[in-house]
């Protein structure tokens, strides 16, 4: 399963890359894909790249959707749907 997340943008190293940070976790990733990123801005990042910027609002639900997902489920989701 792959999923996008949102991430906070805390550093621009250079053309078109950025460090985005989630819980605690900075990651360098791309960020061609997306126009004018600034350091603060929250991005939805896809295997290392920045596919779209969100407000703070939207992350803040999404972040706390996830948040919840992995509470209710206590780190026993299964990694592929069952089979039928």
């Amino acid at each position: 399963m792959c999923l996008a997340i949102p991430a906070r943008v805390v550093e621009l190293p250079g053309a078109d890359r950025a460090i985005i940070e989630l819980s605690g976790v900075r990651k360098e990733v791309s960020v061609a894909l997306v126009d004018d990123v600034v350091v603060g801005d929250y991005v939805i990042v896809h295997v290392g790249y920045a596919i779209g910027k969100l407000d703070q609002d939207e992350a803040a639900t999404t972040l706390s959707l996830f948040a919840e997902m992995a509470a209710t489920h206590d780190g026993d989701l299964p990694l592929t749907p069952p089979l039928a």
